[in-house]
């Protein structure tokens, strides 16, 4: 596997960040970590490993990048403000610097779909969602969309408007629900075991629905727990099967 990792200091987040690259073509799936995790975590828990196949044959290429939530959500030292500011620095990140990395190193007219579980699934939503004219589709694996579950209580603008079962719900702009029924890529996919919250999955399902806008929730069995052998299982079957 044609393997990667470079990185730049980014003017948007004052700090180093790296990035993780695999493969050598096809539609680009930005992986965002979960938790407070790094770029090598997917390489790390064997998920790189198991869509390998869909690598190697030039089906995705895939980029891993850090996260920041322990300078936001997760840094319980930090106030409310202060978190939200910085949540918003990191998709300034995303957009103005690694999307055009993205651009630079694979066709310009692949698409982008971006990928996580667990918080790594809300980052991902919510970056397709607010910039659906760069980010083309979102698979969000076991994730929950609503940032209050994360706030500790705290509530602003930068909140709602990185909350996707908040700003969906008020969004009446043609253009970006436009953009989002063109999409052919919008999954949530569940399990309901063990630490795993379908309803998050639910939730926002219904309010895409009530907004017409075409999506895939998909939730799997009791015995489909919150665990790392759960999205191995999880994000290969949607790379055979809807790409």
């Amino acid at each position: 596997m044609q393997r990667e990792v470079t990185g730049w200091y980014s003017p948007s987040l004052n700090k180093q960040m790296d990035i993780a690259v695999y493969g050598h073509y096809g539609f680009a799936l930005l992986l965002i970590p979960t938790a407070a995790s790094d770029y090598l975590e997917y390489e790390k828990n064997g998920l790189i490993e198991s869509i390998a196949p869909y690598i190697n044959s030039g089906k995705v290429k895939v980029y891993c990048i850090n996260s920041i939530n322990g300078e936001s959500w997760l840094n319980p030292h930090m106030h409310g403000y202060d978190k939200a500011v910085r949540h918003q620095h990191f998709n300034d990140y995303v957009i103005k610097e690694v999307v055009p990395f993205i651009k630079d190193t694979t066709s310009q007219k692949n698409e982008i779909i971006t990928a996580g579980a667990s918080l790594g699934a809300f980052h991902a939503a919510n970056l397709f969602f607010r910039y659906p004219d760069f980010i083309h589709g979102v698979i969000g694996m076991s994730g929950c969309y609503d940032l209050t579950e994360y706030t500790n209580g705290y509530y602003d603008d930068n909140v709602y408007f990185n909350s996707p079962t908040h700003y969906l719900s008020q969004l009446k702009a043609e253009w970006q629900l436009s953009l989002y029924r063109e999409s052919r890529h919008i999954h949530f996919v569940t399990g309901s075991g063990a630490y795993e919250h379908p309803e998050c999955s639910q939730r926002i399902s219904s309010i895409l629905a009530a907004k017409n806008v075409p999506h895939e929730l998909d939730i799997w069995g009791e015995d489909i727990p919150h665990e790392w052998w759960t999205w191995k299982r999880m994000l290969p079957y949607y790379l055979e099967t809807r790409f």
